[in-house]
C-alpha cells in the first residue's frame, strides 16, 4: 500500500470494506470513508450498521479495553463518514435490488447478484469527491472471487489513470484485497467487531435474513476462516 498521507475509502459496511478501513487506519494519517446511496433496498440497514462499526472503532481504549485488539486501536485518523447519493433505481427498474423481484437465494451463483456497472458508477462519484478534496488515493474492497468486469485488477489499473486524466488530478485506484478470498480477509481482521458489519440483500428489520446469496457467502467465509460468526440471522 502507498505511504501517502491521505486516502479515500469506498465503504459499504460489509466485511471486506470494514477490514480494509481498519487496516488503512494503521497506515495513513487521514482516512476518509465514503458511502454512496443508490436507492437499493438494503441501504438503510447497511448504513445503520456502518455507523455502529465506525463508532466502535473510534471508541477510546479505556472505555472498551481490547475490543478491537492491538492491531486495530488506531481510529483517530478516520474522518467522519461522508454520504453521497447516486440514484440507480430508474436504471435498474423492476429488479431484485430495488425490491421489485425476489432476491437471489442461498443456492444461487455469484452471477445472480450482479449489479451492472456498480463499481464503475460508484468510483466515478467518489473519485470526483477525492479530487475536490485533494485526496490522491481511492481504495475499494473488491476480493478475488468477484467475477464481474468492473472489478478485475486490469480494470482498476486502467480506471485510475482514466479518472485522473478526466479530473485533471493525481489519482490512484487501489484494490488491495483483489487477490484474497473472503475467508482470508476475515482472518486478517479477526479482532474487528464483525457482528457490526452487514452484508445482506434482504434484511429482516435490522438483521441478516439468513436466506439470501450474500448471507450464504458470509456464513461459508466464517466457517472456512475458522472465525466465530456472531452475526444474528433471522432464519437459521
Amino acid at each position: 500500500m502507498s505511504d501517502k498521507s491521505s486516502i479515500c475509502v469506498l465503504v459499504s459496511g460489509g466485511l471486506d470494506s470494514d477490514v480494509l478501513l481498519g487496516e488503512l487506519a494503521k497506515k495513513y494519517r487521514k482516512v476518509q470513508p465514503v458511502y454512496i446511496r443508490q436507492g437499493l433496498v438494503w441501504e438503510k440497514v447497511e448504513l445503520y450498521w456502518l455507523r455502529r462499526f465506525l463508532t466502535s472503532f473510534r471508541r477510546k481504549p479505556e472505555s472498551s479495553p481490547s475490543r478491537l485488539g492491538p492491531d486495530f486501536r488506531r481510529g483517530d485518523g478516520i474522518t467522519p463518514l461522508t454520504i453521497l447519493s447516486l440514484p440507480m433505481a430508474d436504471v435498474y427498474g423492476p429488479h431484485w435490488s430495488t425490491g421489485k423481484k425476489p432476491v437471489p437465494g442461498v443456492r444461487s451463483h455469484d452471477s445472480a447478484v450482479y449489479l451492472p456497472g456498480r463499481n464503475l458508477i460508484l468510483s466515478v462519484k467518489v473519485a470526483v469527491f477525492a479530487a475536490m478534496h485533494r485526496i490522491p488515493i481511492l481504495a475499494i474492497g473488491s476480493i478475488s472471487h468477484n467475477p464481474f468486469p468492473d472489478a478485475t485488477p486490469a480494470f482498476y489499473r486502467r480506471w485510475g489513470a482514466v479518472l485522473g486524466a478526466g479530473l485533471g488530478a493525481r489519482l490512484e485506484v487501489i484494490a488491495p484485497y483483489r487477490r484474497l478470498s473472503k475467508e482470508q480477509v476475515i482472518a486478517r481482521g479477526r479482532n474487528l467487531p464483525f457482528e457490526l458489519s452487514f452484508s445482506c440483500i434482504a434484511p429482516h428489520g435490522r438483521w441478516h435474513c439468513g436466506r439470501c446469496n450474500k448471507c450464504a457467502e458470509r456464513r461459508r467465509a466464517f466457517s472456512r476462516a475458522g472465525v466465530e460468526d456472531k452475526t444474528r440471522y433471522a432464519s437459521n
